[in-house]
């Protein structure tokens, strides 16, 4: 299914190795998991199901809790997303528009940050936003690269 991106954990739990096309990156303590407890509020995507579209107003984050999400621009795709990880963060970052489109690959639970709860969480919680700032630079370094 997914013809140039793969993930697996480190023996830890903490590390994530992304490989992509031949190339593989560490991304370190990249999981947000602590946001996906039991308890938290989750909406579920289909298979195939656009979560949002590159040129929309944003209002929310997401953690993927369980599932794959694809992210495009126009029809180039950006990234394969696995679980424990946020997307559309930019968008709240920046007050723009979003600048891709979100795809659920699976079947994809996922847990929406409003943009409150993410101004929050990245004011209260120190760790929350430079794990928010390390996937960002991860994700410019992996476009540096010239991956996708």
């Amino acid at each position: 299914m997914f013809s140039h991106i793969y993930f697996s954990r480190s023996a830890d739990s903490r590390d994530v190795c992304v490989r992509v096309r031949g190339k593989e990156f560490i991304v370190a303590d990249a999981s947000f998991s602590l946001l996906t407890g039991n308890d938290i509020e989750t909406r579920l995507v289909r298979a195939g199901g656009v979560i949002f579209r590159e040129g929309e107003q944003a209002n929310e984050l997401f953690v993927i809790k369980s599932g794959y999400v694809r992210i495009q621009v126009g029809n180039k795709t950006m990234a394969d997303l696995a679980p424990d990880t946020i997307f559309g963060e930019m968008a709240l970052i920046d007050n723009e528009p979003r600048s891709a489109t979100a795809t659920a690959l699976t079947d994809v639970e996922l847990v929406p940050v409003s943009e409150k709860q993410f101004l929050f969480l990245v004011s209260q919680t120190p760790h929350f936003a430079l794990k928010v700032m390390r996937t960002l630079a991860q994700r410019l370094r992996t476009m540096n690269k010239g991956v996708y």
